[in-house]
C-alpha cells in the first residue's frame, strides 16, 4: 500500500498533466517554461560571460511565453524586465569579443600602425644606442640596418621591435647594450605614448604581451643553457681531479 503523502502527490502530478495535455494554450505555455528553466539550468553550468549571457536572454523568453500563455502576470513582468537587460549585455559581451578577435589578429601588424608615433633616428656602425643599466624611456623599431645585443652576441634585423622591457620592468633599467653593427636607422617612441597606446588599442597590447612572453622564454632558455654548461664543467672538472 503506497503511502498517503506519496499517493495525494501522485494524483496531484496526474490531475496537473491532465490539465495541461488538455489544453493546446497550456502545454504551449509549459513547454515553454520548461525551455526557459532548462536554458537557466545551462547558464549556471557555463564559464564564459557570452553564452552566459545568450542563454539568459533565451530563458526570459521562454517564461514570457509561459507568463502569457498561463497566464502568470508577475513571471511575465519579471522576464520582460530582464529580457532587454540580457540582451544588451550579451551584444556588449559579443562585440567585446569580435573586438579581441580583430586585435589578435593586428597585432603581427602593430609595428605598421605606431610608425606615426614615432620618431627617427640614425646612428652610425658602432655607435651605441642604449647601454646597460641606462633610464629606459623609449620604444624602438628598427627600420634598416643591423644591431646587436653585446651582452648576447645576438644580432636584431629591421622590422623588429625592442627596448620594451625595461620599459615595464620595475628598476626601468636596461637589461643590454644595443650597438649598431652597421649604419642604422631606428625609429623611437616615448614611454608615455606607448603606456597611452597600451591602454587605447588592443591590438598593440596584444602585441607587447606577445614580446614580453617571447622574451622572457628566451631569457628562460638562455638561463637553462647557462647552468646545463656550467654544470656539465663542473662535472668534467671533478671527473678530471678524480684521476689525478
Amino acid at each position: 500500500m503506497l503511502n498517503p503523502w506519496l499517493s495525494q502527490a501522485l494524483a496531484f502530478a496526474s490531475n496537473w498533466l491532465e490539465a495541461v495535455l488538455a489544453s493546446p494554450q497550456q502545454t504551449l505555455a509549459h513547454l515553454a517554461a520548461a525551455a526557459g528553466i532548462g536554458l537557466v539550468m545551462a547558464g549556471a553550468l557555463t564559464r564564459t560571460m557570452a553564452p552566459l549571457r545568450w542563454l539568459a536572454a533565451g530563458s526570459n523568453v521562454g517564461l514570457m511565453i509561459y507568463g502569457a500563455l498561463r497566464p502568470s502576470p508577475i513571471t511575465f513582468c519579471v522576464a520582460a524586465v530582464l529580457l532587454p537587460v540580457n540582451l544588451y549585455r550579451a551584444i556588449e559581451v559579443t562585440r567585446l569579443t569580435r573586438r579581441v578577435h580583430r586585435a589578435e589578429a593586428a597585432a603581427d601588424h602593430a609595428g605598421l600602425w605606431l610608425k606615426p608615433y614615432m620618431k627617427a633616428k640614425k646612428l652610425r656602425a658602432g655607435q651605441t644606442l642604449f647601454s646597460k643599466g641606462a633610464r629606459a624611456e623609449h620604444l624602438f623599431l628598427l627600420v634598416d640596418g643591423e644591431l646587436e645585443l653585446v651582452e648576447l652576441g645576438k644580432r636584431l634585423e629591421p622590422g623588429r621591435i625592442f627596448g620594451e622591457i625595461a620599459l615595464f620592468s620595475p628598476s626601468r633599467l636596461r637589461t643590454s647594450t644595443v650597438r649598431c653593427v652597421t649604419a642604422c636607422t631606428v625609429l623611437r617612441i616615448h614611454d608615455s605614448t606607448v603606456r597611452q597606446l597600451y591602454f587605447q588599442d588592443p591590438a598593440f597590447g596584444f602585441h607587447l604581451i606577445d614580446l614580453l612572453a617571447s622574451r622572457l622564454s628566451d631569457d628562460v632558455e638562455r638561463a637553462r643553457q647557462q647552468l646545463h654548461q656550467a654544470q656539465t664543467a663542473l662535472t668534467e672538472n671533478n671527473s678530471k681531479q678524480s684521476h689525478v
